[in-house]
């Protein structure tokens, strides 16, 4: 019979590889899904979500792409703007998903936050076209964790935004693509709960 304890640090271990793999396909520097999985972590803090459903968003933030790296498009890396198509084609990425992070047994409740942290507040996002509340917490704090780390980083097709402008990208955008409230609290944060502002 397991123990408890090793089942956990073996999905931890398997996250934190698969993480690392997702950064390398996506073109982000290393260790760029663990500051998305602590900058997560810190706004669901400051919202007093249970320690139980931090560790699920860390766990969610780490795999958010998972479905770029299965779909294996040379596009994602591109160093220009994407083709109306090939946005298109790029949103099945967060069904896929959801669908490998089963593969990885990770709780459907992670599943779920791989599959909807690309819904909008406004109801345009996808892949089900959930608005404001029907967004589950846990999906709108990755929203913004993941927005913001991905401006804050250099791209292929641009260079990083600088702090000042990543924030304001937020709040521009505040009550269209992200929940207010989770804005809110993220520009409240101090900066010592900024990984990207190093």
């Amino acid at each position: 019979m397991h123990t408890l304890v090793a089942p956990e640090q073996h999905i931890d271990t398997k996250l934190l590889e698969k993480a690392a793999e997702i950064d390398v396909f996506t073109g982000f520097s290393n260790g760029h899904s663990g500051r998305v999985a602590s900058l997560s972590a810190a706004i669901a803090a400051a919202i007093h979500l249970v320690p139980d459903d931090i560790d699920l968003l860390k766990q969610a933030a780490l795999l958010r792409d998972i479905g770029e790296l299965r779909m294996n498009r040379d596009y994602i890396r591109a160093a220009r703007i994407l083709t109306a198509e090939e946005r298109l084609d790029l949103r099945r990425h967060s069904v896929i998903g959801e669908q490998e992070a089963a593969k990885l047994d990770v709780s459907r409740a992670v599943q779920l936050v791989i599959r909807w942290n690309h819904e909008w507040w406004n109801g345009s996002g996808y892949p089900d076209g959930l608005a404001r509340e029907e967004i589950p917490l846990k999906s709108r704090i990755l929203r913004v964790a993941d927005a913001y780390g991905a401006l804050r980083s250099i791209r292929p097709f641009r260079a990083a935004y600088p702090e000042v402008s990543a924030k304001k990208y937020l709040i521009e955008w505040a009550g269209i693509e992200f929940d207010p409230m989770v804005v809110k609290i993220f520009m409240a944060l101090p900066a010592s709960a900024d990984p990207f502002n190093v």
